[in-house]
C-alpha cells in the first residue's frame, strides 16, 4: 500500500510557474511508475505526465509538452511537476498516482494503469 500526498497548488497568473510535489509513503515507492493527472468539474480525469521508476523515461501529454516537466527523487520518496508558462486551461485539481505493475510507463498512459492516488491539489490560473 502506498499513500500519496500532493502539495504546492495555488493561485497563479497566466504565464507564471508552480511546482507541485507528491510525497509517497511505503518501501516500494522507487519501484513504481508515477504519474500526474488533472481534472476539472464535469470532465474526465486526464493524463498530464508520467515517469519511470528510475526516472529515466518520461511521458507527457501534448497539451503540456515543453511547459511542464516531471521528475522524482526516490531517496526522498518524492515526485514533482514543474509547471511553467501556465495557461487558463491548466486550471484543475492535480492528482499524483502510482502504478505498481509497471516500472516504465506506457507510451500512452491511462488512468486505469494507476493503483494509488493522492487527494489532489487545486491549481488555479488567473488572467
Amino acid at each position: 500500500q502506498v499513500q500519496l500526498v500532493e502539495s504546492g497548488g495555488g493561485l497563479v497568473q497566466a504565464g507564471g510557474s508552480l511546482r507541485l510535489s507528491c510525497a509517497g509513503s511505503g518501501p516500494n515507492f522507487s519501484s513504481y511508475t508515477m504519474g500526474w493527472f488533472r481534472q476539472v468539474p464535469g470532465k474526465e480525469r486526464e493524463f498530464v505526465a508520467a515517469i519511470s521508476a528510475r526516472g529515466s523515461i518520461t511521458r507527457s501529454a501534448d497539451a503540456v509538452k515543453g511547459r511542464f516537466a516531471i521528475s522524482r527523487e526516490n531517496a526522498k520518496n518524492r515526485m514533482y511537476l514543474q509547471m511553467n508558462s501556465l495557461k487558463l486551461e491548466d486550471t484543475a485539481v492535480y492528482y499524483c498516482a502510482a502504478d505498481r505493475e509497471r516500472r516504465t510507463p506506457r507510451d500512452d498512459p491511462r488512468r486505469s494503469d494507476f493503483d494509488y492516488w493522492g487527494q489532489g491539489t487545486q491549481v488555479t490560473v488567473s488572467s
